[in-house]
């Protein structure tokens, strides 16, 4: 397991985030496009509670790649069939040769969420975490480049953006009653998500947690960590920033609406308010 934070994104402001974002993003459609050429087949894993930003992430990651080589799998509620054939349904889902497929949440469901909720039975969650490092080693074996993310937030911030979700007449749609069943559920899924890092993180593919209470951050993170370990053609080494702090001018725009002259104090809870947003 590995924990992925860089400090320098720490205080990553809006502005010096959009200008990170599009030196990282160079540097994604250098990977897709190696990707297509040598024919690779890339699966990266999105991870994580409800509201912790993983499709957002992924936005951000195909924000300018090229559409006929990457796919973005979100399975939603799995039929009867695929409840059974669990593994099978995954093997027609991943990457073919010359793509990179993202998967908001995945095979991992069943090591987390479902046996929270009561959408599998015990037997079926045994035999997953049973079967799952041998069925994701066959697959590594056959050529298939894999990095699980796991996007970690805090209780407090997902009730935070479960309420700004509820109150946006944009996004109110994305909340169900059983996001909030889950977070009522928030030390039992603890309890999973941990045997979920105990037993399914290896070697060749460790589980990478990304703190994700600043969404921001935790997308430059992400993409930073997937070029770090990938060698693609014409990689270049990106090399940390020095942020300027000296005399720093405080402002922030949120909903269109431009925030100047903010003191500390000010800028941090706009800045948390924003962060916490889609």
């Amino acid at each position: 397991m590995i924990i992925y934070n860089r400090t320098e994104y720490k205080k990553l402001s809006p502005k010096q985030y959009k200008k990170e974002k599009k030196r990282l993003q160079v540097e994604l459609l250098k990977l897709q496009q190696w990707t297509v050429k040598k024919q690779k087949r890339v699966a990266i894993v999105l991870e994580g509670r409800d509201a912790a930003g993983k499709g957002s992430t992924i936005k951000r990651f195909i924000e300018n790649m090229m559409p006929n080589s990457f796919d973005v799998k979100e399975m939603g509620v799995p039929t009867k069939y695929q409840r059974k054939n669990w593994f099978k349904t995954w093997n027609r889902l991943l990457p073919k040769p010359g793509n990179i497929t993202f998967f908001d949440r995945s095979w991992y469901s069943r090591a987390t969420i479902q046996p929270v909720m009561g959408y599998c039975t015990e037997r079926q969650y045994l035999n997953f975490m049973s079967k799952v490092i041998t069925w994701e080693q066959g697959h590594i074996d056959g050529g298939l480049i894999l990095i699980k993310l796991y996007l970690s937030i805090s209780k407090e911030n997902q009730e935070i953006r479960f309420h700004l979700r509820e109150m946006n007449p944009l996004k109110y749609w994305k909340l169900s009653p059983n996001d909030w069943k889950a977070h009522k559920k928030w030390q039992f899924f603890t309890k999973f998500k941990e045997h979920m890092f105990n037993h399914t993180s290896t070697e060749l593919s460790p589980w990478v947690i990304i703190n994700s209470n600043i969404k921001m951050i935790a997308r430059v993170n992400a993409m930073r960590y997937v070029l770090s370990v990938i060698d693609y053609d014409g990689k270049e080494s990106l090399k940390a920033k020095k942020w300027n702090r000296d005399d720093p001018e405080y402002e922030i725009t949120i909903n269109n609406i431009l925030f100047e002259n903010l003191n500390k104090d000010q800028y941090d809870f706009l800045f948390n308010l924003k962060s916490n947003e889609g």
